[in-house]
């Protein structure tokens, strides 16, 4: 289909109409994208990129079955959800039978933002709290509620920018934090942080509404919390009269393949009191939702507000919701995430063995996260080597990104209809790429087998990293190096402006 304007037009007209702070990617040579197929996008001259970051085209772009079931929704009728509706209720009823029984009541929204500032309005309603906890690099949202919790975003205002009423505990980081792979048990250490900030707060006369948390970090720099973290900080929350939100809207519905929903990975023993959920729930459609308890519900009706949102509910868009997880069940796309994801983290620890740029390798089913580092011993990030990276995979026509508190942290987090030949053909560019450029600054690319035996990490069971059957979390970082690598002396100058994906 010919398209109504040039690139170049496009571009003139986004600058005249478009806010400057809505960036977008590959600032100096946007991409024109105009269709969509699976994991696919193709851009105004015909050419074909392979996405690796798009979790909102969860089941893949331009799923014919999910189009089908808007389409003959739409033919039908679309209104408010104070008519009655089977879609509604059907969903609903699909919805929450994915989640542990007592989350079982469902509000309705439209984006991650919406869901996580009525989450935010349930917590403070339930005591009369008024205080959060969140996690340091966090991101929950765009509106105001949302970035007063965010340090990921606060943060760049300067200082003075974090509220009283917030609370910002260490990121569960094994590799950056303050805890590391070393520490003997360093998900009771991270929750001791936040019984600490609990006990502050309260010493200062101020009461806690809630602990908020991604279950897993994605701007954060895709950080996987230790197992048994998230429960003892609810244990600690709860005693404190706060509630656990669970922020599954970057990572939920299957993406890390062994469940439904990442929190699961803590245990059959955590469930939040509340979950959010967003961008995939749609495949691209604008919806969202928040679940949560029969008695937190019956507490916000209580306070006599009836709660009201024009769009969430509708019939056509619980009809898209349906669909979604039909093809994640029909496709089995959490099987595939559990084969493909575990074949990417094998094929990327190879990276890791053999290029000193490569610092972490950590994910889990098709949330995967590598950390480039200048030095290995100093986990020193490797920014611009990151951004470089990622201009020279578009040259290749392939879409990642780069996050993180240092934009160091490559983000693979595709559609996931991402195929095990998709895994194979990225890695192996970003093989040809990191040796180009180490080759060019002069970085030894040497390492030899005891050297690769000493620094892969031991799982708990006291093996080497999983081989592809298996379904743990991988994590595999450079902690015993001992390698002496040689420090770039060139560095690609790029611009280094951080755009959420």
């Amino acid at each position: 289909m010919e398209e109504r304007y040039s690139k170049a037009e496009t571009l003139a007209l986004r600058r005249k109409h478009i806010g400057p702070s809505c960036k977008v990617f590959f600032a100096k040579d946007p991409l024109k994208i105009v269709r969509g197929q699976g994991q696919y996008m193709f851009d105004d001259k015909g050419e074909k990129y392979l996405d690796c970051i798009n979790n909102v085209a969860h089941v893949g772009h331009s799923h014919p079955y999910v189009i089908k079931a808007a389409t003959k929704q739409m033919e039908l009728l679309n209104t408010n959800s104070r008519f009655l509706h089977d879609n509604l209720v059907q969903y609903a009823q699909r919805l929450t039978a994915t989640l542990p029984e007592k989350l079982s009541v469902c509000y309705f929204v439209n984006s991650g933002s919406e869901a996580n500032d009525l989450a935010l309005r349930l917590a403070r309603q339930y005591h009369g709290h008024q205080d959060v906890i969140t996690l340091e690099n966090a991101y929950h949202g765009h509106v105001t509620s949302l970035i007063d919790i965010s340090p990921y975003k606060f943060n760049q205002l300067g200082k003075d920018s974090k509220k009283e009423f917030v609370h910002v505990a260490p990121s569960p980081d094994i590799y950056r934090g303050k805890y590391r792979e070393d520490h003997p048990d360093p998900a009771s250490a991270y929750a001791e942080e936040v019984k600490k900030i609990i006990e502050e707060t309260q010493k200062n006369g101020r009461k806690i509404a809630a602990f908020i948390a991604e279950s897993m970090q994605s701007c954060g720099g895709q950080v996987i919390p230790p197992v048994g973290y998230f429960q003892k900080v609810a244990e600690y929350v709860r005693a404190a009269g706060g509630l656990f939100i669970a922020d599954e809207v970057q990572v939920g519905f299957g993406r890390v393949g062994k469940h439904f929903w990442a929190f699961q990975l803590q245990g059959e023993d955590f469930v939040p009191d509340i979950v959010t959920m967003g961008k995939p729930i749609g495949n691209g459609h604008p919806m969202s939702c928040v679940v949560t308890t029969r008695e937190i519900a019956e507490s916000f009706g209580a306070s006599g507000m009836e709660y009201f949102n024009t769009f969430g509910g509708n019939p056509v868009s619980c009809a898209i919701g349906l669909a979604v997880l039909e093809v994640i069940e029909k496709e089995d796309l959490q099987g595939n995430a559990t084969r493909v994801g575990n074949y990417l983290l094998e094929l990327l620890a190879e990276q890791k063995e053999k290029h000193p740029l490569v610092g972490d390798i950590r994910g889990i089913g098709l949330f995967v996260g590598v950390d480039l580092v200048k030095d290995q011993q100093k986990r020193t990030p490797a920014t611009a080597e990151a951004l470089h990276l990622i201009y020279k995979l578009k040259e290749h026509q392939i879409l990642l990104s780069a996050d993180g508190p240092h934009r160091n942290i490559l983000k693979f987090k595709p559609p996931m209809c991402f195929t095990m030949e998709d895994a194979k053909h990225v890695v192996e560019t970003i093989d040809a790429l990191l040796t180009e450029m180490e080759e060019a600054t002069g970085m030894k690319t040497e390492n030899n087998a005891s050297t690769n035996a000493q620094c892969k990490r031991k799982t708990t069971e006291g093996s080497s990293q999983p081989e592809g059957a298996n379904e743990s979390i991988g994590h595999m970082n450079g902690a015993a190096c001992r390698q002496e690598n040689g420090l770039y002396s060139k560095k690609p100058s790029l611009s280094s402006k951080r755009i959420r994906t």
